[in-house]
């Protein structure tokens, strides 16, 4: 009995060590999976970068504020979108593999007319102009988050690897949320390119923190600009917010323009429609390619992502010639379904007689003779 007794103390001794280490282990593997979490949060506005922010005409009362004519928000008041997110009956998420393509060789263009683009998915593309290579927004992460195992998923995996990128001139970041500025991908591409990120004013704070040196951080307002060789790479305006923390809007977004001697390519990063885009048009334009942000758009944030119409109005305004689109197929970001915004795109700019392309992740687009759209992402919807 007393050997019963004794086992079964032991049991239970065992079982809260056990239990103990089984609880340590878990605390043990949130802290590793973490340990990167407020460090991919960024940096804050300091010293002289926080001077140069308090003087730009962009903000007032402590932080970045939307250009004048900017759209106030009219989201509808009483949508349960947690509901909708859990229990809608969108199909969010495609059925089937989506497509990827390795690029194929690029053409070889008469002197000074090169001009093409790979889209990676989501907002990730690389524009190749007069001999130079600027990449977008760069994200390969598997999730667009801070976090390495929560946070929105990658819904096809990058065409191709960051190491198998060709040689950058430029890095351009249009503003700091997770699917557009990304930490694993900048230690990417800080060990792998020696390119400069340019970026809008404060971003360069999250590079800072993150070791990328100082000479590799150009950071741009409104109406600035860097030159790259002969091409000239111009921040203008946007219309959205900013914001990794629970602090909003401490550093600014921008819209692109990369200028070449003889071409010309306009980049929306994220924003809503504002008048802006006929004022940049006018200044900057015409362009030769257009990439638009077409997707995670939704009547409770009207004023910050576009809708495909929207965006065909925006592409006219800014006299745009081929239309790309960006900002889809990739993360799961809105509650529309996954095909939507490339299917009332394709509708809209059939109606108004626009030049499309609408690439599979990885295939490259000659601006100057673009794939017709063959509606691919249709089979996999």
């Amino acid at each position: 009995m007393r050997d019963g007794a004794q086992r079964k103390e032991l049991d239970r001794f065992l079982g809260r060590r056990l239990g103990r280490l089984a609880g340590v282990a878990a605390l043990a593997g949130l802290a590793w999976t973490a340990r990167d979490v407020p460090l991919a949060l960024g940096g804050r506005l300091t010293g002289v970068r926080a001077e140069r922010a308090a003087r730009s005409p962009q903000f007032r009362d402590g932080a970045f504020r939307n250009p004048p004519d900017a759209r106030p928000a009219a989201a509808e008041p009483a949508r349960n979108l947690v509901w909708e997110l859990l229990f809608g009956k969108q199909k969010r998420r495609p059925t089937a593999a989506v497509p990827l393509l390795r690029p194929a060789a690029p053409p070889a263009p008469p002197a000074g007319r090169e001009l093409n683009v790979i889209w990676y998915g989501h907002a990730s593309a690389l524009i190749e102009i007069e001999g130079r290579r600027v990449l977008l927004d760069p994200v390969w992460s598997e999730r667009c988050s801070p976090s390495a195992v929560i946070g929105p998923r990658r819904l096809h995996e990058p065409p191709v690897r960051l190491d198998e990128l060709p040689a950058l001139d430029a890095i351009l970041i249009s503003h700091d949320h997770y699917d557009h500025l990304d930490l694993p991908t900048v230690r990417g591409l800080l060990a792998g390119q020696n390119a400069p990120f340019v970026v809008p004013l404060g971003v360069g704070a999250h590079l800072d923190r993150w070791g990328v040196p100082e000479e590799r951080i150009v950071e741009l307002d409104w109406s600035e600009s860097h030159r790259v060789g002969d091409l000239t790479l111009t921040a203008t305006a946007a219309q959205h917010f900013s914001g990794r923390g629970l602090r909003r809007d401490g550093t600014l977004w921008s819209s692109w323009v990369i200028a070449g001697a003889q071409r010309r390519a306009f980049y929306t990063g994220d924003s809503g429609y504002f008048a802006g885009y006929a004022a940049i048009g006018a200044e900057h334009g015409p362009f030769d390619v257009t990439l638009m942000q077409i997707g995670a758009y939704d009547q409770g944030w009207p004023n910050i992502h576009m809708y495909p119409e929207e965006a065909v109005e925006a592409h006219l305004d800014l006299r745009g010639g081929l239309f790309i689109p960006v900002h889809w197929a990739t993360f799961n970001l809105a509650l529309h379904d996954w095909a939507e915004p490339v299917d009332r795109l394709w509708a809209e700019a059939k109606a108004r007689d626009i030049r499309l392309a609408v690439p599979r992740p990885g295939e490259r687009v000659v601006v100057d003779d673009p794939p017709p759209v063959d509606g691919w992402w249709q089979a996999v919807a």
